[in-house]
């Protein structure tokens, strides 16, 4: 017996009661109405008539390629694909870790040093991850010229978002005041400075009307896409993880701490990802970087960082300093200076934080009482 109460989607407000089943019939008669007068026009035109030869692959390019962008495969760059599929084995949302305990402890366990620590961190994340989706989705993903690599960086743009909506969970499960966390990055000087570095670097290839045939802004493009790739996605972010795993290392604020290895490992191949484009793209348009401009990124982007560990740990919590925090930042950059092939920033950096790898990692074994028994990913172990 047919129900009568069953509903379609409504296209124009699909999270509306939609239409009745009954009427079904209606779009039936209407759809069939349409194809048979389509299929008495048949006027002979020459447009459908036209046809073009296959692409090569060997004509895609990182940027100004000569194939359709719109054709997927044969590939080019099978790793671009490889990155894809790695991706999408990471399903998580925020809503899968157990808070109860984190809104607990920073009520009743964490000093006022530990609750600056943890506030200014996810204020500093919060506007980071806007600002990263952004430059991704409107400055990079529509300059490249092979679909394998604007697929990547698809999966890329959701994910950025899905981690504004972990800091935003954390923050509303917490309790916090969210017109001031969220206003904190333009009224606290060394939060704002990192921010506006960034936009500095990054908003000037913010524009559809960028020629890259010209070389001073292909230029251009490739330094910002490596600072977005190697500082501020493979060190900033990196870094900015620390004081909170800090916390958890202790056993404080271990959702939060959970939340964001699962970010982490996400980061890890947005940072190894526009790496190997970095790499590719210099490679493929013979460019030579500017040694001195590049040494010149790395040291201003230090700067705001000794700016900003300053101010969040103005005051040491427990087993993490300022001190560690900028240590920790060099010996980052002379790691991703080192996968780009170029030469080191800070020689000598050494890690101050040997238990931060360890610690930054997912682990598969959880106390089925204290988080959701999930597995990262639904496929094969991903290779960090």
């Amino acid at each position: 017996m047919k129900n009568t109460n069953a509903v379609l989607m409504q296209w124009d407000d699909p999270l509306s009661v939609a239409i009745p089943e009954s009427n079904q019939s209606l779009f039936s008669e209407e759809l069939a109405h349409f194809v048979s007068e389509q299929s008495t026009d048949q006027s002979d035109n020459s447009e459908w008539a036209e046809s073009l030869p296959p692409i090569n692959p060997e004509d895609k390019r990182v940027v100004n390629g000569g194939a359709d962008v719109n054709q997927l495969a044969p590939f080019k760059y099978p790793w671009a694909w490889e990155f894809f599929l790695n991706a999408n084995k990471n399903h998580w949302t925020p809503l899968d870790i157990n808070m109860a305990q984190d809104v607990h402890d920073y009520q009743h366990k964490l000093t006022t040093e530990e609750r600056h620590v943890y506030e200014n961190v996810l204020a500093y994340l919060t506007t980071s991850d806007i600002l990263a989706m952004r430059n991704i989705g409107l400055a990079v993903m529509e300059k490249m010229s092979a679909p394998e690599l604007q697929i990547y960086q698809a999966r890329q743009v959701y994910e950025e978002a899905l981690h504004t909506w972990t800091y935003q969970h954390c923050i509303e499960t917490i309790g916090l005041d969210q017109r001031e966390i969220y206003n904190r990055y333009r009224v606290v000087p060394e939060i704002y400075g990192k921010i506006k570095l960034a936009n500095r670097r990054l908003n000037a290839v913010l524009t559809t009307e960028m020629d890259l045939r010209n070389r001073d802004n292909l230029e251009q493009f490739a330094m910002s896409y490596l600072f977005f790739a190697a500082v501020f996605e493979g060190c900033w972010f990196y870094n900015g993880f620390s004081p909170i795993f800090a916390l958890q290392r202790r056993g404080l604020m271990k959702g939060t701490g959970e939340q964001l290895q699962y970010i982490m490992r996400d980061e890890v191949m947005h940072c190894a990802f526009g790496l190997r484009v970095v790499r590719q793209l210099l490679k493929e348009e013979n460019l030579k970087l500017d040694a001195r401009a590049v040494q010149a990124m790395w040291e201003e982007s230090l700067a705001a960082e000794k700016a900003y560990a300053g101010y969040i740990l103005r005051d040491p919590i427990l087993g993490y300093s300022a001190e560690d925090h900028v240590a920790q930042f060099q010996f980052i950059a002379n790691r991703r200076a080192k996968q780009l092939g170029l030469s080191e920033p800070f020689p000598g950096a050494e890690s101050r934080l040997d238990w931060l790898d360890e610690q930054a990692s997912m682990r598969k074994e959880k106390n089925f009482f204290e988080t959701r028994v999930t597995e990262y990913q639904t496929g094969a172990s991903l290779s960090w």
